[in-house]
Order: structure tokens, then C-alpha cells, then sequence
């Protein structure tokens, strides 16, 4: 029992830290102590590290790993995209050594041995494809195509010329600090795939995280249908009753049976776990991309929406505080009023709670045509060709 608790313990804090520093930033663990372990984890700890190598190796030895830091997270690098092809190199190997050998199984046709293996091979592809394509880079030989696919809605895109590339700025565009180009309709810059995501590859990134999402599911339930499957063949249950005497219950029958699982098939359970946290965050993220691309948002432009609803609603606030002022001294100044409930003037609604906010994103026009300018994005259309034909 001694090993359930430990693998469990194992899984529950392998949860913490990889939830913590993906979603700790996340608005839902604003205060809590996710939001802690993630700032120790991006933040706390590199700077005690920093500390540290200042303190004992001297300030070279410090700017030495602050050059490393630039290449790594301010600069294209392909560190990420190796980590990534070795992290599901090494799950399929591992998969495949420790589970192959029960396919064909009791659950199990040998046909998942292909399947498997094809599966991760569109992995592979969908991850080059959103890698190496174009976002939809903006130059001064296409701007004008991008300035008449996205008008200024003038609320949070209004005209301005890019201080970097000296060239107008589209709607929706940015400009990428690490890539130093501005990229159409941006999404965000992502790291795993040292690439902007952008107008282009929107369409493949979430093809690449729904494939991933379903991959790594895929791969928790056959893994789990291999023991279950061990199970039956080597009528692990029939034993436990008949010759040792365990109840025939699920309460009874599941410490005897995880233990034997621990003992003999401790690889599969390891992938099982890891797989399972993997599939969870992937559904997260899909999840929020796919509610960025119902309401044609990106991620860069939430911030962007954030920011001016806050200062819409501290400045309509401040006129209803005013509103309010302004009501309280005239009342004063006029002539003296029948007296109101004290009961009445305790539950009356204030001015600030009517403040209302309304977001008008012009660019969302029905989910089935914000789901279209992902799949078929505008500067590939030919409407998109033809003025840049008629401008050339």
C-alpha cells in the first residue's frame, strides 16, 4: 500500500507544478497559492538562482547566464521544438516497448500498432506545418492587401505606423518583439513552436492541439484497456476472490489490484498519469482557443479589450460620481425637501452600480464566419489576390 500512496502523491504534485506553471496566471487562482508556486516557478526561483551565481561566481559568470537567457526566451531558438520531438519520441518508445507486446490483446486488435504509430506521425506533421509556415507577415509590399482585410475599428485599432518596420500597421496586427516582424490578425508567439501564430497558421495550431488533445486521450485508453486486458487474461480478480479470499466488491478489490498493478506493469501506470495531465491541459487550452475563434478574438486582443474596458469603466464611474455630486448640492441648494425613509435611502440603488460596460468587437461576425476566416483566412482568398494584383 505503501507504493499506491507514494504513486499517488507523485501524480498529485507532478499536477500541481504543471497546472501551476501553465495556468497560474489564469484570473480563476488570482490570490491563491497556484498563483504563488507559479511565480516562484517563472520568477522566484531564476531570480534566486541570479542571486546566487552573483554572489558566488562573481557578475561575468552572472551575465553570462542572462546572455543565455536572451537566446533562449527572447530570441528564435529552436529549443523548445527539440523538446518537443523528444518528449513524444521517447513517450512512443516507451509506449510501444512496454505495451506492443499485449497488442493483440483481450480489448486490443493489432491493428493499434499502426495506428498508433500514424497518429503520431500527424502529430509530427501538424507541429512542422504550424512551425514553418507563414503567419501572415506584414511587408510593405503587402500591407495595403492587409489594411483593406482589416478596417481600424477605432477602439482599440486605430491608424499608426509601425516604429519598428516604418510601415502602417494593419488592424489586428502586431509587432512581434522576438521575431522583429509585424504579424497579421496576431495571435500570440509561442514558444513550442518557435513561431507566431497568426493569421496563416491559426487554422493549424488548432488543428495541432484538438489532434495532440485526442492523441494524448487516445494513448491514456489504450494503455488503460492493455491492463484492463491483463486483468482478464491472467483472471487477476478470480484469484484475489477465490484463492486469498478478497470480497468480490469494487471497495475491497481495488488496493489488491492497483498493487499488483504497481508491481508488475509500473511503466504503463507512470504513462498513464502522464498522459492523463497532458490531455487535461490540452483540452484547456483548446478550449480557450476555440472560444477566442467563435467570438474572432485573438489572445493579444483580450488584453487589448481588458485594458479598455477598465478604463471605460473608471471613466464612467467617475462621471456617475460626478452625476451623483452634482445631484447632492443642487438638493442642498433648492428648497428643503419632504423628508425621505431612512429605510428607502439605505436600500437605494448607488449611481456606480448602473454602470454598464458593453464590449463591441466589430470583427465578430457569427461563429460559422469567424470559424471560416480561420479555416480560410482572408489574405488567401481571392478577393485578397485581386487587390493585391490591382495595387501591383
Amino acid at each position: 500500500m505503501g507504493a499506491v500512496w507514494l504513486l499517488a502523491c507523485h501524480g498529485l504534485v507532478t499536477a500541481l507544478v504543471v497546472v501551476s506553471f501553465l495556468c497560474g496566471r489564469w484570473p480563476i487562482f488570482d490570490g491563491t497559492f497556484i498563483q504563488r508556486i507559479h511565480y516562484f516557478l517563472t520568477f522566484g526561483a531564476y531570480d534566486y538562482f541570479l542571486r546566487f551565481v552573483g554572489a558566488v561566481f562573481g557578475s561575468k559568470c552572472a551575465d553570462a547566464v542572462l546572455s543565455v537567457e536572451f537566446y533562449c526566451c527572447d530570441r528564435p531558438n529552436p529549443l523548445l521544438q527539440i523538446i518537443y520531438l523528444v518528449i513524444i519520441s521517447f513517450t512512443y518508445y516507451f509506449t510501444a516497448k512496454s505495451s506492443f507486446t499485449y497488442i493483440p490483446g483481450y480489448y486490443l486488435s493489432g491493428i493499434h500498432r499502426y495506428i498508433s504509430l500514424l497518429a503520431a506521425a500527424v502529430g509530427i506533421v501538424l507541429f512542422l506545418l504550424t512551425s514553418f509556415s507563414d503567419p501572415g507577415i506584414v511587408k510593405a509590399e503587402n500591407v495595403s492587401q492587409y489594411l483593406s482585410a482589416y478596417p481600424y475599428d477605432n477602439i482599440i485599432y486605430s491608424e499608426k505606423e509601425c516604429s519598428t518596420c516604418k510601415i502602417p500597421k494593419p488592424a489586428r496586427s502586431k509587432h512581434c518583439s522576438i521575431c522583429n516582424r509585424c504579424v497579421a490578425r496576431f495571435d500570440h508567439h509561442c514558444g513550442w513552436m518557435n513561431n507566431c501564430i497568426g493569421e496563416r497558421n491559426t487554422r493549424y495550431f488548432m488543428a495541432f492541439l484538438l489532434w495532440h488533445f485526442l492523441l494524448c486521450l487516445y494513448g491514456t485508453v489504450a494503455i488503460g484497456l492493455v491492463l484492463a486486458g491483463r486483468l482478464k487474461e491472467l483472471r487477476v480478480v478470480y484469484i484475489l476472490t477465490v484463492y486469498y479470499g478478497v470480497e468480490n466488491s469494487f471497495m475491497d478489490l481495488a488496493p489488491h489490484v492497483v498493487q499488483w498493478l504497481l508491481a508488475s506493469y509500473n511503466t504503463q501506470i507512470l504513462l498513464i498519469v502522464f498522459l492523463a495531465i497532458i490531455t487535461m491541459l490540452l483540452a484547456g487550452f483548446f478550449g480557450y482557443h476555440t472560444k477566442l475563434c467563435l467570438s474572432n478574438t485573438t489572445t493579444n486582443e483580450t488584453f487589448k479589450w481588458q485594458d479598455h474596458m477598465d478604463w471605460q469603466r473608471k471613466l464612467k464611474e467617475a462621471q456617475a460620481s460626478a452625476a451623483a455630486l452634482r445631484q447632492s448640492i443642487s438638493g442642498m441648494s433648492s428648497e428643503k425637501q419632504p423628508s425621505t425613509s431612512k429605510w428607502r435611502t439605505f436600500f437605494r440603488r448607488s449611481p456606480l452600480e448602473d454602470v454598464v460596460v458593453v464590449k463591441n468587437n466589430v470583427y465578430d461576425k457569427g461563429f460559422l464566419h469567424n470559424i471560416q476566416e480561420v479555416i480560410s483566412p482572408l489574405s488567401t482568398r481571392r478577393s485578397f489576390t485581386r487587390t493585391k494584383l490591382k495595387s501591383s
